[in-house]
């Protein structure tokens, strides 16, 4: 099989949530293979991702600031990236949060907050980059990032559960309406990662303890675990494969 099946040159992909952590490596690999990469964080800009992907594979970048619960974020991020380079061709819906706290003290609040950014921005994202896409008529790449916990309940995170549940069943509604129009949209499940949003659970000893024990290859994942699935599902690689999930979890839901 060529290489060439992976590679993205010539290509423009926006990364949301790209300042750190899983956002940050997918957007550097996506550079790596080529492509040129506009970078999404609401607050904390991603300069450092920016720099590195200069330093490191030469490609352009692109920074917005935007707050993905605003309604009216998602159109002016997807409007801003098609502006800096001319197209769109790969998204990567990245930005997330995790709020934890047993279900029966699980308020209001903390769930609209996890759902509002978690799936009704992915959502919006994802209908924003398809009308740029539909209407260019040449295709295009949507990844999104669910979760092992789209599989499993998991314990205190009730808002995030059922948000990265519906992110697995968002992806395959809309690969069923824009498979016709050469609109691949998959879903990346990360298992168990060494991030910010695992910080509070890496610090339970018994918890680390307990999880490490259960993922057969020994270790929690790192960002960079999940570069060969994003420039696999965002590659002509990927050209037939829709309405996917698929798990990076060292062998968790295998176990």
């Amino acid at each position: 099989m060529s290489m060439d099946l992976f590679r993205l040159d010539g290509r423009t992909a926006l990364v949301t949530g790209a300042s750190r952590g899983l956002g940050a490596a997918m957007a550097i690999a996506l550079a790596s293979a080529g492509a040129d990469v506009v970078l999404h964080a609401r607050e904390d800009l991603p300069s450092a991702t920016a720099a590195e992907i200069v330093r490191a594979t030469g490609r352009r970048t692109h920074v917005i600031a935007a707050d993905l619960a605003d309604p009216a974020s998602a159109p002016r991020v997807v409007d801003e990236a098609v502006a800096a380079y001319g197209r769109l061709d790969i998204l990567v819906c990245n930005a997330g949060v995790i709020r934890r706290k047993p279900a029966a003290d699980h308020d209001d609040a903390l769930w609209d907050e996890v759902i509002a950014v978690n799936l009704t921005s992915v959502f919006r994202m994802c209908r924003a980059a398809g009308r740029h896409m539909l209407a260019r008529g040449q295709g295009g790449k949507i990844i999104t990032v669910s979760s092992l916990l789209a599989f499993q309940g998991g314990v205190t995170v009730p808002g995030y559960a059922a948000a990265k549940g519906g992110v697995a069943q968002l992806t395959k509604g809309l690969a069923n309406e824009w498979a016709p129009h050469r609109i691949n949209v998959n879903a990346i499940a990360p298992g168990y990662m060494e991030t910010d949003n695992t910080t509070a659970l890496r610090a339970d000893a018994t918890r680390l303890r307990q999880i490490t024990e259960r993922i057969p290859a020994g270790r929690w994942g790192t960002p960079r675990d999940l570069a060969g699935a994003a420039i696999f599902l965002a590659s002509p690689a990927s050209d037939y494969v829709n309405g996917h999930v698929l798990v990076v979890d060292g062998g968790w839901m295998g176990r």
